[in-house]
């Protein structure tokens, strides 16, 4: 059963949540098709399987996705979104890497019925080569919302050292985190994000992120 979601004291708790509802023709496709890549392999199912599944056309299927591969980035762009929209509203007196954890964690609480499928999303984006190449642009539009976030707190532009290095490590700590409750399957993946985040953001106290380090 998963752990209890992590939160400071009188810290809401969000809703369990999910990127799309069920009821739209992207998320009914996206079911389907990780259904098919998981019981067939992913080069194995092709377009017309699941357009053919989901009782729809190919063309109906390209109207939501430029490819295959991005059905399993459907949940993972709707991530993005939240992210953005949590951090655009949080007050100024939150410090930065506490008000990015808590938008991460926010925007990953799931319902406990929607586990086996995050993690079978999950493992297929790990273990298939053409998912991993198609990754770049979905992991840079997650790292950009941090990194807009924190040059938009510091006063700094967007390609400063610090937004970028928050940005990035941000994101390889919520990677790492999601590798690993992949790998243990022992509790909720907010576990991990939290301790992940915690730790990271003992080195990215505010104090710290005060303008561009001159060269010598």
């Amino acid at each position: 059963m998963p752990a209890e979601p992590v939160g400071e004291p009188g810290e809401d708790r969000p809703r369990p949540r999910r990127g799309r509802p069920r009821g739209t023709s992207a998320r009914q496709l996206e079911e389907i098709a990780l259904r098919l890549f998981t019981e067939q392999g992913f080069h194995e199912t092709t377009v017309d399987q699941i357009a053919a599944a989901a009782g729809v056309s190919r063309r109906t299927f390209f109207r939501y996705y430029d490819a295959k591969s991005d059905v399993l980035w459907n949940e993972f762009d709707s991530e993005v979104d939240t992210i953005r929209e949590l951090l655009a509203e949080v007050p100024d007196d939150i410090p930065v890497m506490e008000a990015v954890r808590r938008a991460v964690l926010a925007a990953n609480h799931y319902r406990a019925e929607d586990v086996p499928e995050l993690r079978m999303r999950m493992n297929l984006l790990s273990t298939v080569a053409e998912l991993a190449a198609s990754a770049t642009r979905h992991y840079d539009a997650w790292e950009r919302a941090v990194i807009s976030f924190v040059a938009r707190r510091t006063g700094q532009v967007e390609d400063s050292l610090y937004p970028l290095a928050v940005g990035r490590a941000v994101l390889a700590t919520c990677r790492a985190a999601y590798e690993r409750w992949s790998a243990r399957a022992d509790a909720d993946l907010t576990v991990y994000l939290d301790a992940g985040l915690r730790a990271l953001a003992a080195g990215f106290a505010d104090e710290v992120l005060v303008g561009e380090p001159e060269g010598g």
